[in-house]
């Protein structure tokens, strides 16, 4: 499966729109990784616990879009866009949003 942030692939043509295709993912950060977190922007560094779990996330939203995309019949999805939020009390839970469209190339 071939997925692009852009709206054309090159050297492809796109013969099939199968329809916009969506992959959310939320995750609860526990405490300690928000100590040790805060730690780290006190004294610098980056927040390597953070950036791992959002990597997960991020690649299990677009393993959902992906699968979507098959389910229509598609074998490609391009416009990908990713947006992370922070949600819940405090900002809690982490939350990453994918979007696209499930193409058909040739």
């Amino acid at each position: 499966m071939i997925v692009s942030t852009t709206h054309s692939l090159e050297g492809k043509h796109i013969i099939e729109y199968k329809g916009i295709v969506t992959g959310e993912v939320i995750l609860g950060a526990n405490m300690f990784k928000d100590f040790m977190a805060g730690i780290r922007d006190l004294i610098g560094g980056r927040a390597s616990t953070y950036e791992k779990v959002l990597r997960e996330a991020k690649e299990k939203a677009i393993e959902e879009i992906i699968n979507e995309a098959r389910i229509l019949g598609a074998n490609a999805i391009v416009g990908l866009d990713i947006d992370f939020e922070t949600i819940g009390a405090r900002g809690s839970m982490l939350m990453v949003a994918v979007s696209g469209t499930a193409v058909v190339v040739s």
